[in-house]
């Protein structure tokens, strides 16, 4: 997982991986167009993304299509952002309980109250 946050790390890597979210399927010519970087340098941050499972090829005849791989995006969501949702949500869950029993006998009673003045 370590080469998936070193190839995340990368502004430029990330714009490849934006560009493939918006169009999968592209090759390297449409990937370095509007680039400010020369084809060669592009092709190198491609090869650390393919190295890092972020993007696959595909060979279409002589073309070679790059394709976005969000598995490895996944377990990232899973095993560190995942927990901290969790333990979020739980936190939530109890601070909600313990306003609900501190004002608990208090609210039934204004109810009551209410209901009993509407009769």
């Amino acid at each position: 997982m370590s080469d998936v946050f070193a190839a995340l790390a990368d502004e430029t890597r990330r714009a490849l991986l934006d560009r493939l979210f918006i169009k999968n399927g592209q090759n390297l010519s449409d990937l370095h167009n509007g680039m400010t970087m020369s084809r060669q340098a592009v092709a190198k941050h491609l090869h650390i993304l393919e190295s890092a499972n972020l993007v696959s090829v595909h060979w279409q005849g002589r073309e070679k299509l790059h394709y976005l791989n969000v598995v490895p995006l996944g377990d990232i969501v899973h095993r560190w952002i995942g927990k901290f949702e969790d333990a979020r949500i739980e936190a939530l869950s109890d601070f909600k309980q313990q306003i609900e029993s501190a004002a608990g006998p208090s609210q039934n009673s204004g109810s009551e109250e209410k209901r009993r003045v509407g009769q």
